[in-house]
């Protein structure tokens, strides 16, 4: 019964997936004879090299989401980690970039690691626990800043080429997208704990009872969710060539977002990376083409919001009848 259950899941998702890579087709397509250039090469990569920082987050969002959490604070995670890199390297020019991208992701393991005490250990609500950090956190970049930019003529050329440099002919910010999906998909669908945050998000009380440290699993999802927001801002900060401290305010909405499109169970328990992929896309997608085919900035974000409403109900759609026809073939 479990399997078949299982089963009955895996080919919703699966038929989900194809009807988004369809959409994305067709939305594609009819972009395209709105405005020749949205499918030129130079566009195309210009809208991965957009999408890769929104797709890197993602992937911490998804583990987030499928442990029935949430985290409001990445974007202030984003400017705090963004700044003291950028401060860093305006102070000691020849450091080497690795060392700034170290120290980034330092600083939002960090930060993860106080949201992941305070959600696993003390049983603080999640949205309560990262509203309140988002503003601790977006507090203390102002306070290390003092309020002040780093500019471009401040950054040495090696930390502004993290994320402008190219291996094998790509973006640097691509290739390290790619390679964090890669490693995330081996983790997430091959590894023992990879299946334990599914179960934790599925049945939490199951999974405790069945020996699975849940409090655990809990804590280190939210660090890795910081791990990467503190990537991302070293990313951010290098591609833009400032820090700012109102870096990225209201970017864990578009995240939020991007994996809400991909399928991923705001109810926690599942999602594909996959779908994950496509959500990210999609999310790209309608960045880069409204302007192109001159939609108004005012309809731009309702055309966005329509859309991620639009995936949520047939979330909610898809989850009731998986359920009703669970519990038919548990009365059969």
């Amino acid at each position: 019964m479990v399997s078949d259950r299982k089963n009955l899941r895996f080919k919703t998702e699966n038929f989900r997936e194809l009807g988004l890579l369809l959409f994305i087709i067709l939305l594609s397509v009819l972009i395209q004879f709105r405005n020749p250039t949205f499918l030129t090469f130079s566009n195309i990569e210009t809208l991965l090299i957009n999408a890769s920082i929104l797709s890197i987050l993602a992937v911490g969002m998804m583990m987030v989401l499928i442990v029935r959490g949430i985290d409001l604070s990445i974007g202030s995670t984003i400017a705090f980690s963004g700044m003291i890199s950028a401060m860093t390297v305006a102070s000691y020019p020849h450091i080497h970039p690795l060392i700034s991208i170290l120290q980034g992701t330092l600083v939002g393991s960090g930060v993860g690691f106080l949201i992941g005490l305070l959600v696993a250990k003390f049983k603080v609500l999640p949205i309560i626990a990262t509203l309140g950090m988002m503003n601790v956190v977006r507090g203390f970049t102002f306070l290390v800043s003092k309020g002040r930019w780093i500019s471009a003529y401040q950054m040495s050329i090696p930390f502004k080429e993290i994320a402008t440099g190219r291996i094998l002919g790509m973006n640097t910010l691509v290739v390290i997208a790619v390679v964090i999906y890669s490693a995330f998909y081996y983790f997430i669908n091959h590894t023992r704990t990879g299946r334990q945050i599914y179960a934790v998000g599925s049945n939490p009380d199951a999974a405790e009872v069945s020996g699975i440290p849940k409090i655990r699993i809990i804590w280190m999802v939210y660090i890795l969710m910081g791990a990467l927001a503190g990537l991302a801002g070293v990313l951010w900060v290098s591609r833009f060539a400032s820090a700012q401290g109102d870096t990225a305010v209201g970017y864990e909405m578009n995240v939020i977002a991007a994996c809400v499109l991909g399928g991923i169970s705001i109810s926690g328990g599942s999602g594909k990376v996959s779908g994950l992929i496509l959500g990210a896309v999609l999310f790209g997608i309608l960045n880069n083409a409204l302007p192109l085919i001159n939609v108004s900035p005012f309809w731009q974000q309702g055309i966005q919001g329509v859309v991620i409403l639009s995936a949520v109900l047939i979330n909610v759609m898809v989850k009731r009848t998986n359920e009703r026809q669970a519990l038919r073939r548990r009365i059969i």
